[in-house]
């Protein structure tokens, strides 16, 4: 899905007068494209920082994202679109043998395969809802370069080849019956670079040197299925290629289009955003998703502050007020005033200022069937803690299920999505509308909090959750404490409630229930911490919380 390396500071080492002579991008020439909506945010910094989260992203808490494309199809996992062209890797040997070689069966003929024949938005927005989703949102495109829309800027797009169909409406129109607010994850930013594998050819073997199709051209395509389109549109390979681009793991150095890689033009930065323009004007999502270090094709080009002052203006423009919530990665201080800070696949490891969004997924981004196989889905009581861990350090959580091909998801996902619920349903009040306590917590998996690397990616490199590990969250003069875990007859000892405590300055607790329990709890607040007796009847091992009062 996204990626990594970070070029710090480069922006600001770079005069705009000498980005714009290098780079032909910054001032993109008047075109036949969507007008950037007026309004009080222009694109730049200063005036972007203006922007305020809006209270009912941060009463949310909880999304639920389908990151479902073509290269769901294949059901092999994430990028496969990139791995199908790297000789040796598991995905090109996956697509020799179901699809032939990527000469004479390529990406392109992936998209031709995928249909959605058995998609229904409806259903699985309404599941989404019923887990305690709070808003939903779909992928629009992904490094593959497929719009999932009715773009009149990108002609591979789902309603002309494909499924053809507009997923993206068709998720628009369920979000809006469901009344849940509906958003869109772009990540075509990238295909520039990430599509370069497709221009290889194999090293050895019967194929030497017959080039993958990355260059072919739409007079290739005479008499055959994609007949009239232009397989460039899509692969977007009539360039000089990165610096170090046979290298497989050379994408993670350019993310950031320095180390060498190749900078788009500005036929191609235009294209990008008048596409963004338009999914915004058409759609309307009150919430998009930038898969790149701070915003798209930055610091090259400005085209990502156009687009943020655009949805700013338009949601102004719309509600009388900022409604919308915009996020990108890999934000500096200054940047995080201007959007929402967005951690991939790990959490913050201290109360954040400003809100901000972890987005992870229970299994690959794209399918991958050899998780539904092996079953290896992260499982609900994960998700629970993950979500428990973010929401008290003021952040969201964002969670992407995964989407097979066809348009469904599989028995072990659905189980995993009812489980959240049946939690939600009974512990909900801990999660929505609140905000952070003095600290988030307490707990031995504290002690090996592992740092965020790049963009992310520190999920999971701590110690487990256990019962003694305890999130805060507060709403209004209430106090909620998660344990991460059934404690047993040992019940609970939460120190940082101790009489005590530097947390409380003398305040006493009035009164500690149980959510879900009318079972009256026993309960002492000594100097050791605050002892909590718990029912012998056990109402939930994936976590517990108790409502305190008296000390908010």
């Amino acid at each position: 899905m996204k990626r990594r390396s970070v070029i710090k500071g480069l922006a600001a080492a770079l005069p705009a007068f000498w980005m714009h002579k290098t780079f032909g991008a910054l001032n993109l020439p008047p075109s036949n494209r969507p007008r950037i909506a007026d309004g009080p945010f222009k694109p730049d910094w200063p005036s972007l920082a203006q922007y305020q989260v809006p209270d009912w992203f941060r009463d949310a808490k909880f999304g639920i994202w389908a990151h479902w494309g073509p290269q769901c199809q294949a059901e092999r996992g994430d990028w496969y679109a990139r791995g199908m062209y790297q000789e040796g890797s598991d995905q090109y040997k996956y697509h020799i043998q179901k699809y032939g070689h990527p000469s004479k069966f390529g990406f392109k003929d992936v998209i031709n395969e995928w249909k959605a024949e058995k998609w229904d938005p409806n259903e699985l927005v309404g599941l989404y809802k019923k887990a305690g989703a709070k808003y939903f949102m779909a992928l629009a495109n992904h490094h593959d370069n497929f719009d999932l829309y009715d773009s009149k800027y990108q002609s591979w797009n789902s309603t002309k080849l494909g499924p053809k169909k507009d997923l993206v409406g068709g998720w628009a129109k369920a979000a809006k019956e469901h009344a849940i607010p509906f958003g869109v994850t772009v990540h075509a930013s990238h295909p520039w670079t990430w599509y370069e594998v497709a221009q290889r050819s194999d090293k050895s073997g019967p194929y030497a040197g017959i080039p993958y199709d990355g260059n072919i051209t739409k007079a290739d395509g005479a008499g055959k299925w994609w007949d009239g389109y232009d397989p460039q549109e899509l692969y977007a390979q009539n360039h000089p290629l990165s610096q170090d681009s046979l290298d497989d793991k050379s994408m993670n150095r350019h993310w950031d289009w320095g180390n060498g890689a190749s900078v788009p033009n500005t036929a191609y930065t235009e294209k990008f955003l008048n596409r963004t323009i338009e999914l915004i004007d058409k759609y309307e999502p009150e919430l998009i998703y930038f898969d790149d270090s701070v915003l798209p094709l930055w610091p090259v080009s400005d085209a990502g502050l156009k687009i943020a002052a655009h949805m700013y203006n338009t949601s102004i423009k719309k509600h009388g007020k900022l409604h919308a919530a915009l996020f990108a990665k890999v934000l500096d201080e200054e940047q995080r005033k201007c959007m929402i800070w967005d951690i991939e696949r790990g959490q913050s490891n201290q109360i954040e200022p400003l809100p901000w969004q972890t987005d992870t997924c229970i299994g690959a981004w794209h399918y991958d069937r050899r998780i539904y196989d092996n079953k290896k889905y992260k499982s609900a009581k994960t998700v629970i803690h993950t979500l428990a861990d973010v929401v008290s350090k003021n952040g969201n959580l964002l969670l992407n299920i995964p989407v097979r091909g066809d348009g469904t998801i599989d028995s072990q996902e659905r189980a995993v999505v009812e489980e959240v619920a049946a939690w939600m349903h009974t512990y909900s009040e801990s999660i929505y509308g609140t905000r952070p306590w003095k600290i988030f917590g307490e707990g031995p998996a504290m002690e090996s909090a592992a740092p965020i690397n790049a963009q992310g990616f520190n999920e999971g490199k701590g110690k487990p959750f256990t019962a003694d590990d305890i999130r805060f969250t507060t709403k209004g003069k209430t106090l909620y404490a998660i344990a991460m875990g059934w404690p047993g007859e040992k019940g609970s000892l939460i120190k940082s409630l101790a009489s005590s405590s530097p947390q409380l300055a003398g305040q006493k607790i009035s009164s500690v229930s149980l959510l879900g329990s009318h079972n009256k709890l026993n309960w002492q607040q000594t100097n050791e911490g605050l002892k909590i007796e718990t029912p012998t009847q056990q109402p939930e091992n994936n976590a517990i919380v108790y409502k305190i009062e008296g000390v908010v």
